[in-house]
């Protein structure tokens, strides 16, 4: 508890520090206030029972942070950025050029690849507004709009989500932690308040063993995420000894750290995005007026209802993806490279191309600990909820270990910029 009053004291003492987490705090506010303003024409006890019990619609309400369920201006939330980042990492494997941009052009690569992702998420965010506004139309929802009124909307849910792109990347590079993912969190964490005065009037003593369970599995979820997160696997290093005139350089012994889990919370929120989109597009496509693809929407809706596949397809997407990421962000190559030409080596591994195949060979086998893992967590809240009925508890296992490993980057974050004070 002192160290912690220490450092709070050394975080907000620094002009710097505190200027970058009020930034924060400010965005975060305003992100919250853009949640509460409604689009025109809503109804809201229609909106209400539409969205009750709708386990689609709940996982799609963490990505707009809340305002989802207001159907806000910023209804879409992050969903079509983070679905344009999707597209464009994959499109790495496809594309070598685009993979030498993000990984062999430095800053001004990754640059212009990041722009490649913003302009992508412009079509994509138009896609989805007129997909789900339509959808909420036909539902009545909202009152049924002429093309004009429409087209209004769409282009203000579109300019939402575009906004809200650009707050979280002026989180990033101005405040403390990922801006995206800290959009994310506030959302889940602004729905707390709500979900306690909900639990307090359906509250059932029967039920007690129930509850009990759900909090011994979250802090064992917490405890998981914590000990996966920072574990690591050393790989020692040494530089040769080097003699330039009268001095002896190098000879000393470090090491390299791999982490178990080193793609974090991407590939649940990429997992879950390539589940919604689908989601979403063929609920559209079920309320059009042709009968071909009425039953077609209607057969692949029935298939993602499953909820024995829909965790299986949960499980399987964020193992990939943490495989993926970890590959598109940790080069074997690059490691072996600046390994080689700093006059450094790993013992009893010859330099150059043995050290890579080395190191991606412990790196594979400690990404499948972690991707394991993640999968796993994932999937715990929807076979819970299969076995006990309870709605809340697939949209809390995802929340809580979105929340836990953001709260974890961010912590590090805070505590880099921290140590770079002291240097």
């Amino acid at each position: 508890m002192k160290t912690f009053i220490e450092k709070a004291r050394l975080v907000f003492g620094d002009p710097v520090l505190r200027k970058r987490i009020l930034f924060t705090l400010g965005a975060l506010t305003l992100f919250r206030l853009l949640s509460v303003v409604p689009i025109p024409g809503i109804d809201a006890d229609r909106l209400q029972s539409f969205f009750s019990g709708n386990q689609f619609l709940g996982l799609l309400n963490l990505f707009s942070g809340g305002g989802l369920s207001n159907l806000s201006i910023i209804m879409l939330g992050v969903g079509p950025y983070i679905t344009g980042s999707i597209i464009m990492q994959l499109s790495t494997i496809i594309f070598p050029k685009l993979k030498a941009l993000y990984q062999e052009e430095g800053d001004l690569g990754r640059k212009k690849f990041a722009q490649y992702g913003r302009i992508i998420t412009v079509p994509l965010a138009v896609i989805q507004g007129l997909s789900f506004l339509s959808l909420l139309a036909k539902q009545g929802v909202i009152a049924q709009p002429s093309t004009m009124g429409l087209v209004i909307n769409v282009v203000i849910v579109t300019a939402g989500s575009i906004l809200l792109m650009w707050l979280g990347e002026i989180i990033t590079e101005f405040g403390i932690g990922n801006g995206t993912s800290l959009i994310i969190f506030a959302g889940i964490v602004s729905q707390l308040p709500q979900a306690i005065i909900q639990l307090k009037y359906t509250f059932d003593v029967s039920q007690i063993p129930l509850y009990i369970a759900f909090i011994v599995a979250a802090l064992i979820i917490i405890y998981g995420v914590v000990i996966i997160t920072e574990a690591e696997r050393p790989i020692p290093v040494t530089y040769a000894k080097r003699v330039r005139g009268s001095k002896v350089y190098g000879g000393i012994s470090t090491y390299l750290p791999l982490r178990v889990n080193q793609a974090g919370v991407i590939p649940i929120i990429f997992a879950l995005s390539i589940l919604l989109f689908p989601q979403l597009i063929f609920n559209f496509l079920s309320n059009v007026d042709n009968a071909t693809l009425k039953d077609v929407s209607t057969f692949v809706l029935s298939i993602l209802a499953n909820q024995w596949f829909y965790a299986g397809a949960y499980f399987f997407l964020v193992f990939i993806f943490t495989y993926f990421y970890t590959a598109v962000t940790f080069d074997p190559d690059s490691i072996a490279t600046n390994l080689q030409k700093s006059g450094a080596f790993i013992p009893g591994v010859r330099p150059g191309d043995s050290t890579s195949e080395y190191i991606a060979n412990i790196l594979t086998r400690l990404t499948l600990v972690g991707a394991l893992f993640l999968g796993g967590i994932a999937v715990l809240p929807l076979i819970m909820r299969g076995i006990t009925g309870i709605q809340a508890l697939t949209i809390g296992g995802t929340a809580l270990l979105i929340v836990v490993s953001v709260v974890i980057d961010l912590i590090k974050k805070v505590d880099a910029q921290v140590s770079i004070r002291e240097y």
